[in-house]
């Protein structure tokens, strides 16, 4: 509807900060909600609707990886982890889980709101892109099946569940069968070139990918290393 504010969720323990993101984010005309408790965060996060989650680390009921894990599993919605913890460790975990973002405390704000817009506009674009789409495109190779309009993946006629960058990163190397894409080229695809982050990102997804697709992950079929250049998908 024309006018309608984007709706944000901010889950998000300290008051000092979640009020800094609130003011910034109500001055660029969203409308801002604030949990501090992880668990009644994850909880809203699943029944009511919001453009984005703003997801801190460390919170009382649960913690924000279990949150952003369960979050994934169940809805496809931008989540930004917002963290005071830099290691690298964090971030690739974070990301792996499903994060689309991490930045660290403290921060700029006019930054994060930078960020939080051009996600909201990415995933805008996406779901406009799949909802107008007609041609029911599958791709089929034995075992491993990829359907790019319903995005479901059957592996031996299951069904696995993918997070979002997941699942546009494996149909992005299927529809792509034996080229190889350096990691550069994979996080521009997929997370875009205006994105923040750091090229472990596609490692990490490249090796989880693995974990659910593969039957031998370490001696993978599908996703092949192409060492000292990046990846492609076999067929």
């Amino acid at each position: 509807m024309a006018g309608q504010k984007q709706r944000v969720l901010i889950i998000e323990d300290d008051p000092d900060i979640a009020a800094l993101e609130k003011d910034y984010l109500e001055m660029d005309n969203f409308e801002v909600v604030i949990e501090k408790n992880g668990r009644r965060g994850m909880e809203r996060a699943l029944k009511e609707h919001y453009a984005l989650i703003l997801l801190d680390l460390m919170l009382p009921g649960k913690d924000g990886m279990t949150i952003c894990r369960e979050i994934r599993e169940k809805v496809d919605i931008p989540i930004l982890m917002v963290s005071a913890r830099s290691e690298d460790i964090d971030k690739v975990r974070a990301l792996g889980l499903g994060a689309d973002d991490y930045i660290t405390k403290p921060f700029a704000p006019a930054e994060l709101v930078a960020r939080v817009k051009s996600h909201i506009a990415r995933y805008a674009r996406l779901t406009k892109k799949t909802a107008a789409s007609k041609n029911f495109d599958e791709l089929d190779f034995g075992n491993l099946r990829i359907n790019n309009s319903t995005r479901q993946v059957f592996v031996d006629e299951t069904e696995i569940t993918l997070t979002r960058k997941e699942f546009e990163l494996l149909y992005f190397l299927a529809a792509n069968k034996d080229i190889v894409f350096s990691k550069e080229q994979l996080y521009d695809k997929i997370w875009g070139e205006d994105m923040y982050g750091d090229m472990k990102t596609v490692a990490v997804h490249i090796k989880r990918l693995r974990e659910k697709i593969e039957k031998n992950p370490s001696e993978p079929m599908h996703l092949q290393t192409v060492w000292g250049t990046g990846y492609k998908f076999t067929g």
